[in-house]
């Protein structure tokens, strides 16, 4: 048995992050180029705005923005339902795939479809280990995973969190940093 727990399509602990980031705003142009990532595929809450919430913060404005402006595609895949995602997505300008089911891969590639690009070009920005993480590692593309923006008010996601720690202490234990 693999003693880092099962792997992905990638190679790669299928709770594992490819890279981990304080927030969406720190992932710059310059590093998706680097990496050869064209396209984001972007979870929402807790991501880029609250639960539940259809405003916008201003750093994650300006974010996608600049985005936008430096050619990167985007489009949202959320678990959430589609009266949740439409709005959401059409005020920001994307294309998006509601109740995904992630971290079945199945919302993510049509997520990536929508786009027109390859796996090879494409990576996924959330904040969640056992949904986004493991769901992008299931579909063999990369998972930049974002600290979560605000203290979670569902008790299953704090769960979750708590859950999540020792595998994002192991990640960083490897040498894994937060950019």
């Amino acid at each position: 048995m693999d003693p880092d727990g099962e792997r992905g399509a990638l190679g790669v602990p299928v709770f594992m992050p490819t890279q981990m980031f304080r927030s969406v705003a720190s992932i710059t142009p310059e590093y998706l180029k680097e990496h050869g990532i064209r396209a984001l595929i972007l979870d929402v809450d807790n991501t880029l705005t609250g639960h539940g919430s259809q405003e916008l913060p201003e750093h994650v404005e300006k974010w996608l923005n600049e985005m936008k402006q430096a050619g990167i595609l985007l489009a949202i895949a959320s678990n959430n339902f589609e009266k949740r995602v439409a709005p959401f997505a059409k005020a920001i300008g994307v294309e998006h795939v509601s109740f995904c089911c992630k971290p079945a891969p199945w919302g993510l590639a049509r997520a990536r479809k929508k786009m027109g690009v390859s796996k090879k070009e494409v990576a996924l920005v959330g904040d969640q280990v056992f949904t986004d993480a493991v769901g992008a590692n299931f579909y063999g593309i990369p998972v930049l995973l974002c600290k979560p923006m605000y203290r979670d008010i569902k008790p299953s996601i704090r769960l979750k969190r708590v859950l999540e720690r020792p595998l994002l202490a192991r990640y960083r234990k490897k040498g894994g940093n937060i950019l």
